[in-house]
């Protein structure tokens, strides 16, 4: 039986990844996000943590701003390598089955949500 998505989904998240030579960009894309909309910022991971291969930093948003804020996304990314996945609770399946890319989708290390 199909998921409710409107029922399952609590929120999104967007993680925008970068280098040494784009975080520059990652910057300036930050900016944009944090004046254009209503997000939460996470930290400058300059290092990869959790299941994310390279530096990136997360934005939080509301489920109701998805068709806002990922359009937006998809043509304001400045080659920026994007992943966007929901919060249902279930972090394998949300960064693993959920998950949208925006540019090149990346390795993540899924096996940490299934070690116990």
């Amino acid at each position: 039986m199909p998921r409710n998505a409107e029922q399952t989904i609590s929120g999104y998240h967007a993680h925008i990844y970068y280098d040494a030579q784009s975080r520059e960009k990652a910057s300036v894309l930050r900016e944009q996000l944090d004046e254009t909309f209503n997000v939460s910022l996470g930290r400058w991971r300059d290092e990869p943590v959790g299941p994310h291969p390279t530096s990136m930093y997360q934005i939080a948003f509301e489920a109701a701003d998805f068709s806002k804020i990922v359009p937006w996304l998809m043509i304001n990314r400045q080659d920026l390598d994007i992943l966007v996945h929901p919060e249902t609770g279930n972090d394998l399946e949300d960064h693993r089955d959920n998950a949208l890319w925006l540019g090149e989708k990346l390795p993540l290390k899924l096996e940490m949500f299934t070690q116990t």
